[in-house]
């Protein structure tokens, strides 16, 4: 037999046994019906290559008798051979091995043995009798053998075949390939746990008599469905279709039905709404929404889509009443003027700008002024400016021209220290005391006056860079044509506090005053405006034409001169047309 570290013992009997050696029928995986028995004759297979075992292969019997247990078998003579592997051996002659098999003597009586089961009415023996005559071409058929002790070879363990754990006896070869049996599903049973998932079963006996579980009953009628598993189907099903349902309603509500809108101006209620800059009409709608003015971000962007001016609404502040429609709200943003912002204009004094600030805030008329010159040392102005006690406001030319956004928290004294702050960063960032040097001039405050003269008398920044050249040429030394005076009329109208262009001139050359530059030579005390970008570039970079005069016929256009003839013509021209203006 072969060694898979057993040792020496029986024959293994089961056929899924790998130690399974019975040459008649073996455990060999063949085809139903196909092994022949019972004197058929026996079919050929190929002979597979052999192998040697420890042991010679145990010979089958003739005739098998039933044993209490096995004998032991004798020893083996030192002869061994190869047998061949699991299967049938080739077809030869009748007893082909039997003059090589050596005899066996029995070493002790067999004992009773329990029966072994039998299978079929297929030639095998159900009861308590032998079994029927083994296949006729058994090559060990006829063999006289001893009957084999129960012990087996000296030193070997029992035989595992009659324990609890021997392998289940073999299946005839006409059942070994048979197809399982199909075994019937049991149907899932009721969504409840125990005996209660069984409506109508009161014992609570899982089991049918029959073997089957759940299911039919035995009539065939079918079990009642758990109401409480009914009930929970029905929730899931209306849950489902109901937030489809809700889901498909507010699509098609959102897609097809007007979006929602106020009615009327708004509440009264007012509230301070703040665009940013960038700001598309989609991220208006959601602020203005946020903040309670309109009732929806699609209605406004709506409103402002069918307005021709509505993609012209410019970032800032609006103070706008609440519960506004779309289309109210829209009307009222772009109205630039409905900004709650105040816009320092290039050139703009600040007086004037101190009132815009007051009216803006709602203070009394002067408040912002009173505070300016108060507080003017604390308002952040750069170390080279506000020294001179002659200037009339030390923050003139200090508060930068640009769009400065009011909020609820705006005062005063905040929206001063923003203006001049800018100011001063742009001052810094064009280098103007740098500049000053360059240009001749004794300090940075003078870049400063240099560019408010200019941005008072001139149109553009063609304008302003021959203005700042009949500046620079008017100061020099040589000039003995205006003797060093500047003479322009914005110095004066400045000094009075005014914007007259018809004035008298004696009474302008007569006035004693450190800004009027019909009466002083050079530069006033200090800026009369607060000069813009273009204005400061012009000043710093002068057309260099040797302009020294200029005047503007026609209000709009302004003529440039080299000589004083040339200019005095371009005066008398002037004043005809102003006579016209008037009726004169």
């Amino acid at each position: 037999m072969t060694d898979y570290g057993r040792g020496r013992g029986p024959e293994p009997w089961h056929p899924e046994d790998p130690l399974y050696g019975d040459q008649g029928w073996t455990g060999h995986q063949t085809q139903q019906g196909q092994v022949p028995y019972a004197g058929a004759p026996q079919q050929e297979y190929r002979q597979e290559p052999p192998y040697q075992q420890p042991y010679p292969q145990q010979p089958q019997y003739q005739e098998y008798q039933q044993y209490p247990e096995y004998p032991q078998q004798q020893q083996y003579a030192q002869q061994q051979y190869a047998p061949p592997q699991q299967g049938y051996a080739p077809q030869q002659a009748e007893h082909p091995h039997q003059a090589q098999q050596p005899q066996y003597t029995p070493q002790q009586q067999p004992q009773p043995q329990p029966e072994q089961p039998v299978y079929d009415s297929q030639g095998w023996d159900t009861g308590q009798g032998q079994y029927t005559a083994a296949v006729q071409t058994d090559p060990y058929a006829g063999a006289d053998y001893a009957q084999h002790p129960s012990a087996g070879y000296p030193g070997e363990t029992p035989d595992l075949y009659g324990t609890d754990e021997a392998f289940p006896p073999p299946q005839p070869p006409g059942r070994r390939h048979l197809e399982p049996e199909a075994v019937e599903e049991e149907p899932e049973g009721d969504l409840r746990v125990g005996d209660a998932g069984r409506d109508g079963d009161d014992d609570g006996d899982d089991d049918e008599p029959d073997g089957r579980r759940g299911g039919r009953t035995k009539g065939g009628k079918p079990k009642k469905r758990s109401g409480m598993a009914c009930l929970i189907a029905a929730v899931v099903i209306l849950g489902v279709v109901g937030g489809g349902g809700y889901y498909g309603y507010s699509y098609i509500k959102a897609r097809f039905a007007p979006a929602e809108d106020f009615a009327g101006e708004g509440s009264g209620e007012l509230v301070d709404v703040e665009i940013p800059k960038g700001a598309g009409l989609g991220q208006m709608g959601r602020i203005l929404k946020e903040a309670g003015v309109v009732a929806s971000a699609q209605a406004f962007v709506d409103a402002a889509n069918a307005n021709p001016k509505g993609k012209s609404i410019q970032p800032g502040v609006y103070p706008m009443n609440k519960k506004m429609s779309a289309a109210a709200a829209v009307a009222l943003m772009i109205d630039p003027t409905k900004l709650n912002v105040i816009t320092v204009t290039e050139g703009m004094r600040n007086s004037k700008v101190y009132e815009v600030i007051d009216k803006k805030l709602g203070k009394p008329d002067g408040t912002t002024k009173e505070i300016a010159l108060r507080e003017s040392k604390n308002m952040g102005l750069p170390a080279w400016a506000g020294n001179n006690p002659k200037l009339m406001d030390p923050l003139e030319g200090f508060l930068f021209p640009t769009r400065y956004d009011l909020s609820k928290d705006s005062t005063p004294e905040s929206l001063l220290k923003q203006m001049v702050k800018n100011a001063s960063d742009k001052y810094a960032e064009l280098g103007i005391e740098a500049k000053a040097k360059e240009l001749g001039l004794e300090n940075p405050l003078q870049v400063v006056t240099v560019a408010s003269l200019v941005n008072a008398e001139g149109k553009n920044h063609d304008d302003f860079r021959k203005m700042s050249e009949v500046v620079y040429n008017r100061m020099k030394k040589t000039n003995d044509v205006t003797n060093q005076k500047i003479e322009f009329d914005s110095t004066y109208n400045y000094a009075k506090n005014q914007s007259e262009i018809n004035f008298n001139l004696k009474e302008a050359q007569a006035f004693n005053n450190p800004y009027n530059t019909h009466f002083i030579k050079g530069l006033p005390v200090g800026p009369i405006g607060n000069p813009g970008m273009d204005a400061l570039t012009a000043t710093l970079d002068p057309d260099h034409g040797g302009w020294m005069f200029f005047v503007s016929v026609d209000g709009n256009t302004t003529t440039f001169t080299r000589t004083y003839d040339e200019h005095l013509k371009l005066v008398a021209e002037f004043q005809e047309r102003q006579k016209q203006k008037n009726g004169g």
